[in-house]
Protein backbone atom coordinates (compact mmCIF):
# COMPACT_ATOMS: atom_id res chain seq x y z
CA UNK A 1 0.00 0.00 0.00
CA UNK A 2 2.29 2.69 0.99
CA UNK A 3 4.96 2.09 -1.91
CA UNK A 4 1.07 2.71 -4.16
CA UNK A 5 0.76 5.62 -2.79
CA UNK A 6 4.28 7.06 -3.12
CA UNK A 7 4.39 5.68 -7.12
CA UNK A 8 1.50 7.91 -7.32
CA UNK A 9 2.85 11.17 -5.51
CA UNK A 10 6.02 10.71 -8.00
CA UNK A 11 3.81 10.87 -10.40
CA UNK A 12 2.19 13.85 -9.93
CA UNK A 13 5.66 15.78 -8.76
CA UNK A 14 6.45 14.55 -12.31
CA UNK A 15 3.06 16.13 -14.18
CA UNK A 16 3.04 19.40 -12.45
CA UNK A 17 6.68 19.67 -13.18
CA UNK A 18 5.48 18.98 -16.72
CA UNK A 19 2.98 21.84 -16.26
CA UNK A 20 4.74 24.69 -15.09
CA UNK A 21 5.23 24.42 -19.01
CA UNK A 22 2.40 22.97 -20.77
CA UNK A 23 -0.26 25.10 -20.61
CA UNK A 24 -3.33 24.88 -23.19
CA UNK A 25 -4.53 27.85 -25.00
CA UNK A 26 -7.63 28.66 -27.16
CA UNK A 27 -5.07 28.07 -30.32
CA UNK A 28 -3.32 25.39 -29.27
CA UNK A 29 -5.10 23.51 -26.27
CA UNK A 30 -3.59 20.72 -24.26
CA UNK A 31 -3.79 16.83 -24.98
CA UNK A 32 -3.64 15.53 -21.59
CA UNK A 33 -3.54 11.61 -20.89
CA UNK A 34 -4.52 9.45 -17.57
CA UNK A 35 -3.61 5.50 -17.59
CA UNK A 36 -4.92 3.27 -14.62
CA UNK A 37 -4.20 -0.18 -14.76
CA UNK A 38 -7.03 -1.23 -17.11
CA UNK A 39 -8.35 2.05 -19.04
CA UNK A 40 -6.68 4.61 -20.96
CA UNK A 41 -8.13 8.59 -20.82
CA UNK A 42 -7.46 11.61 -23.28
CA UNK A 43 -8.81 14.55 -23.06
CA UNK A 44 -8.08 18.20 -24.64
CA UNK A 45 -8.16 21.02 -22.35
CA UNK A 46 -7.88 24.90 -23.13
CA UNK A 47 -6.71 26.08 -20.03
CA UNK A 48 -7.87 29.58 -20.07
CA UNK A 49 -11.43 28.63 -20.03
CA UNK A 50 -10.78 25.69 -17.89
CA UNK A 51 -13.00 23.68 -20.00
CA UNK A 52 -12.69 20.30 -21.77
CA UNK A 53 -13.29 20.51 -24.97
CA UNK A 54 -12.78 16.85 -26.59
CA UNK A 55 -12.48 13.85 -24.23
CA UNK A 56 -12.59 9.40 -25.21
CA UNK A 57 -11.43 6.89 -23.18
CA UNK A 58 -11.56 3.23 -23.78
CA UNK A 59 -14.93 3.54 -21.50
CA UNK A 60 -16.99 5.26 -23.99
CA UNK A 61 -19.71 3.57 -25.75
CA UNK A 62 -18.03 4.36 -29.10
CA UNK A 63 -14.10 3.26 -28.51
CA UNK A 64 -15.69 0.06 -26.79
CA UNK A 65 -17.37 -0.76 -30.02
CA UNK A 66 -14.29 -0.64 -31.59
CA UNK A 67 -11.92 -2.46 -28.97
CA UNK A 68 -11.11 -6.24 -29.91
CA UNK A 69 -9.19 -8.73 -27.91
CA UNK A 70 -6.33 -6.91 -28.18
CA UNK A 71 -3.52 -5.49 -25.24
CA UNK A 72 -3.86 -2.30 -23.52
CA UNK A 73 -1.81 -0.79 -26.13
CA UNK A 74 -3.77 -1.33 -29.38
CA UNK A 75 -6.76 0.17 -27.14
CA UNK A 76 -4.44 3.18 -26.44
CA UNK A 77 -3.73 3.61 -30.25
CA UNK A 78 -7.98 3.14 -30.79
CA UNK A 79 -8.40 5.83 -27.87
CA UNK A 80 -5.88 8.27 -29.79
CA UNK A 81 -7.75 7.91 -33.03
CA UNK A 82 -11.06 8.58 -32.11
CA UNK A 83 -9.37 11.52 -29.62
CA UNK A 84 -8.08 13.05 -32.79
CA UNK A 85 -11.23 12.65 -34.98
CA UNK A 86 -12.99 14.38 -32.17
CA UNK A 87 -10.81 17.20 -32.43
CA UNK A 88 -10.69 17.60 -35.65
CA UNK A 89 -14.62 17.86 -35.86
CA UNK A 90 -14.69 20.47 -33.41
CA UNK A 91 -12.14 22.27 -35.45
CA UNK A 92 -8.89 21.72 -33.31
CA UNK A 93 -5.83 20.97 -35.48
CA UNK A 94 -2.81 21.76 -33.10
CA UNK A 95 -2.50 20.52 -29.08
CA UNK A 96 0.51 20.83 -26.81
CA UNK A 97 1.24 17.48 -25.30
CA UNK A 98 1.18 16.58 -21.82
CA UNK A 99 1.61 13.17 -20.64
CA UNK A 100 0.77 13.46 -17.01
CA UNK A 101 3.83 12.45 -15.47
CA UNK A 102 4.11 9.32 -17.27
CA UNK A 103 7.38 8.07 -19.32
CA UNK A 104 6.47 8.24 -23.07
CA UNK A 105 6.62 5.03 -23.73
CA UNK A 106 4.11 2.09 -24.18
CA UNK A 107 0.45 3.22 -23.84
CA UNK A 108 1.18 6.71 -23.71
CA UNK A 109 3.06 6.90 -26.92
CA UNK A 110 0.92 4.99 -28.22
CA UNK A 111 -2.22 6.79 -28.14
CA UNK A 112 0.13 10.08 -28.88
CA UNK A 113 1.07 8.46 -32.39
CA UNK A 114 -2.27 7.51 -33.27
CA UNK A 115 -3.53 10.88 -32.31
CA UNK A 116 -0.59 12.11 -34.84
CA UNK A 117 -1.33 9.54 -37.15
CA UNK A 118 -5.70 10.70 -37.01
CA UNK A 119 -4.28 14.35 -37.73
CA UNK A 120 -3.27 16.34 -34.75
CA UNK A 121 -0.38 18.04 -34.86
CA UNK A 122 2.42 17.79 -31.87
Amino acid sequence: MAHTLKTRAARERRHQRVRRRVVGTPQRPRLNIYRSLLHIYGQIIDDSQGRTLVSASTLDPEVRQQLGQGTKTDDAKVVGRVLAQRALARGVKQVVFDRGGYRYHGRVRALAEAAREGGLEF
